[in-house]
């Protein structure tokens, strides 16, 4: 390998950084643990992995060419997952007053949307992609990399993030479960239905 370890530890912590700067990814977690807990939140993390390695490997491979030639396919992209997110957090809102377990269709469409939810909303990040096709390349000699490097940089662009998304959901949920009144409950809903709005409005106006 060509990076040392300290490179790598300085790109973790601004990967960790980039974490903590909120986010569409952070309130698509924060409305699907609300309205399903955990279970309905770690699809998404694991979707948003999807956008956390195709980002670094394209700023790697330095092939600018291929942002411009999707340009158009992202524009498209972004538009799709703002009018999902904000499909879900109208059917969260229209039936806020009743309980998660008595409703499967505030937890609707499952895991695999979760999955598709997270894709969308890490490919269609302003903030990642500013990341990792503008920041990206000042941590790292990118002539330079061997393969080794670059599964390194891969590695630690999926897990530093997917880490996080993970705890926080975790959090989210702990303060979920102690809601369990039905006005705490339509409380509850309300505001992951708001929060998935504004993954919509967040993605649409970005």
């Amino acid at each position: 390998m060509t990076i040392s370890a300290f490179d790598l530890a300085l790109y973790a912590g601004a990967l960790f950084i980039l974490f903590l700067t909120p986010g569409p990814v952070w309130m698509a977690i924060a409305a699907r643990t609300m309205s399903g807990g955990f279970a309905a939140a770690w699809p998404l993390a694991l979707g948003v992995v999807v956008g956390d390695i195709v980002w670094p490997l394209i700023a790697v491979l330095g092939v600018s060419w291929l942002v411009g030639t999707f340009a158009g396919f992202m524009a498209v992209l972004k538009w799709v997952a703002a009018a999902m997110f904000l499909g879900m957090g109208l059917l969260i809102l229209r039936h806020a007053d009743q309980t998660i377990t008595s409703d499967s269709r505030l937890t609707r469409p499952g895991k695999w949307a979760g999955f598709a939810a997270g894709v969308a909303v890490i490919l269609s990040n302003p903030k990642a992609v500013l990341f990792y096709m503008g920041v990206l390349p000042g941590f790292f000699d990118l002539t330079q990399v061997t393969m080794p490097d670059i599964a390194a940089i891969m590695f630690l662009s999926m897990l530093v993030p997917f880490v996080g998304n993970l705890f926080f959901a975790l959090l989210v949920d702990r303060a979920r479960q102690r809601l369990t009144s039905p006005t705490a409950v339509k409380r509850t809903n309300i505001v992951a239905g708001c929060l998935l709005i504004c993954v919509a409005v967040a993605i649409a106006l970005t």
